[in-house]
């Protein structure tokens, strides 16, 4: 039985993953999570990680992070309470979408998640107060090999929906993009 349907975006590697709902009288249930049936959309190895955040105002930023080789990790990104909107950059080291971004509203109504692959930059700004996600991580963090974008950089020039509301001080701190930065190897 398929838990998932799998859709593709402008972006090459970059899906969109509806979970979808089992329901009866008592409610539904709905699977966050398998590496098996997501293979077929890009997921490798099992889960290293989950990890669930709340973000609690309104118009905050969050992001954009990725970690380098060899601990370049494939993320599925679900929020289930509230909404956001999640936003991917391509980093692939000769991609033809080198550094253009992909946005979805992911929320608990939609049933929505994002599909991010090794090489992506990820982020979000939240559409409502209270907003909860999930993060699946093919590979632990790694604090040496993480990385970061501005999310305000003019070069990404990511359309923001709502006023920013609240940003970290370490996320603002993000530097820009240079000239030599050439994407990550996967």
């Amino acid at each position: 039985m398929n838990r998932f349907k799998v859709s593709d975006t402008p972006i090459d590697g970059l899906k969109v993953v509806e979970r979808l709902r089992r329901t009866d009288e008592r409610g539904f249930l709905t699977r966050l999570f398998d590496p098996e049936e997501l293979a077929a959309a890009g997921w490798q190895g099992t889960a290293a990680q989950i990890n669930h955040t709340l973000t609690v105002k309104s118009g905050a930023v969050r992001g954009m992070h990725f970690q380098r080789p060899p601990y370049a990790e494939t993320k599925l990104v679900s929020c289930v309470r509230g909404r956001v909107l999640d936003v991917a950059v391509d980093l692939r080291t000769r991609s033809p979408t080198f550094l253009r971004w992909h946005a979805v509203e992911l929320s608990e109504q939609n049933n929505l998640a994002l599909l991010i692959p090794r090489g992506f930059a990820h982020g979000y700004q939240t559409l409502s107060a209270d907003c909860e996600l999930i993060y699946v991580h093919s590979a632990p963090y790694v604090a040496d090999s993480e990385g970061a974008l501005n999310a305000f950089d003019p070069r990404l020039a990511i359309r923001w929906p709502l006023p920013v509301t609240d940003v970290s001080d370490r996320d603002r701190g993000h530097p820009a993009l240079r000239d030599e930065f050439k994407g990550i190897e996967v």
